[in-house]
């Protein structure tokens, strides 16, 4: 894996069409938006006030975090730097590389954030504990 670092991780602008009388429409398609297949889609809504989801690193897994609705801020670390990301327009995703810890919290009220993923789910990929992620990165 190569050591990325937080400022490998950066906004992408998703197409958007607009109709004056149907509203917006923002696409994402493989081979094309992203730099990388999806192959998993979640996504995380009615998160209380004051709550913080994330917490944890992937080793491998590519992600496209999208405020669908509301707005919540994300901060990534790489274990060496932090940069903290305010995501509030469906028309963009912040892409977030392998071996970044991150921290989703601020969620506003109807928040919904989705999430697009680059692998299935494999808990093996997880980093939970922050001094485990710590020697994860500086091992690399």
């Amino acid at each position: 894996m190569k050591k990325n670092n937080v400022f490998d991780c950066t906004i992408i602008e998703l197409d958007r069409h607009h109709s004056d009388r149907k509203g917006n429409l923002s696409v994402v398609e493989n081979g094309a938006t992203l730099p990388f297949d999806v192959k998993r889609v979640y996504y995380l809504y009615d998160i209380p006030g004051g709550e913080g989801r994330g917490a944890h690193a992937h080793k491998e897994l590519e992600q496209l975090i999208v405020a669908a609705s509301g707005s919540f801020t994300v901060t990534l670390d790489d274990g060496f730097s932090k940069r903290s990301f305010f995501l509030n327009r469906p028309y963009q995703g912040l892409y977030v590389k392998p071996g970044m810890w991150r921290n989703l919290e601020d969620f506003s009220s109807g928040a919904v954030c989705m999430v697009l993923a680059s692998d299935i789910y494999k808990p093996e990929d997880y980093i939970r504990n922050y001094n485990d992620f710590q020697e994860f990165r500086h091992s690399l």
